[in-house]
């Protein structure tokens, strides 16, 4: 069974999608997809390497073409990507500008990445709930977000929301944990 989890920022997402996975079966696999850029980024990775530790997660290091990670591992184990949110700023922002193509190229591998791997959680932010106006490229992120969101809200068999703490259920069923 395939899961898309999304909500607020800091309010259980991961914890929650790491005890799907691992109920998931074996093997395990935490695909980690933030490329850090600063110290709030390395102080996350450490905190979210601290909370896996003992579950028997192989981490799989994947920030960008998302479905390399496939080929070193075991298409029928289970599957944690945590977080579409940092792939999607990964791959749209670059070196050399903004990559528009960015959001549609995800969509379409995370996707075929849930097609050949069924028992995979997919972790993502919900960030579209406040009335801000941001700049051209804050918007196009968010609508990016939004529209690969969206693609995996189908694709996925249960789609949950996790609010300080609580999940609600959006499609299919909660899963056993």
């Amino acid at each position: 069974m395939s899961t898309f989890i999304s909500g607020g920022c800091k309010n259980g997402k991961s914890f929650y999608a790491q005890r799907i996975a691992k109920a998931a079966g074996t093997p395990l696999y935490y695909v980690a997809t933030m490329i850090p850029r600063d110290r709030e980024d390395d102080a996350r990775i450490v905190r979210h390497r601290q909370e896996r530790a003992g579950w028997g997660f192989e981490t799989l290091e994947c920030g960008a073409d998302i479905l390399s990670c496939l080929d070193r591992a075991d298409p029928a184990g289970a599957f944690l990507l945590d977080s579409v949110t940092a792939l999607l700023s990964n791959e749209m922002f670059t070196d050399t500008g903004m990559n528009p193509g960015a959001p549609e190229k995800i969509a379409r591998e995370l996707t075929e990445f849930v097609r050949r791997a069924p028992r995979t959680v997919l972790v993502s932010d919900y960030i579209y709930s406040d009335a801000n106006l941001y700049d051209d490229w804050t918007e196009a992120y968010r609508r990016g977000l939004a529209r690969i969101d969206r693609a995996l809200a189908a694709a996925c068999d249960d789609v949950l929301e996790v609010v300080h703490g609580q999940v609600i259920v959006h499609k299919g069923v909660m899963p056993c944990v």
